[in-house]
């Protein structure tokens, strides 16, 4: 991860792939987030698959966003958990104070 996580996006491993997306990212993350914030803020809650097809954009764009809008006081979890496509359980989603009063 980039040690200006979150307000950059992040990358793992040692290979360069991944900080070459992060970088090629970088110019729509500002966007991508207010649309996932929006989109929670439409649906109520929701997890990140579901905001994600809520939203129209693609999942690989849209799901990083919500770690990075939870590790900036944005977005919290209900406590609630439902399960994806995948069958995995995923935690539900819900605005922050924080995150209202930043839309």
């Amino acid at each position: 991860m980039s040690d200006y996580y979150p307000d950059e996006p992040g990358a793992k491993g040692t290979d360069g792939t991944s900080q070459a997306a992060a970088v090629a990212m970088a110019p729509n993350v500002s966007h991508l987030r207010r649309l996932a914030m929006r989109t929670l803020a439409q649906l109520g809650e929701a997890t990140p698959l579901e905001a994600v097809a809520a939203s129209g954009v693609t999942r690989e764009s849209l799901q990083p966003r919500f770690s990075e809008l939870r590790a900036m006081g944005l977005v919290e979890p209900t406590g609630a958990r439902r399960r994806n496509p995948s069958g995995k359980s995923a935690s539900v989603l819900r605005l922050t104070d924080k995150g209202r009063a930043a839309l």
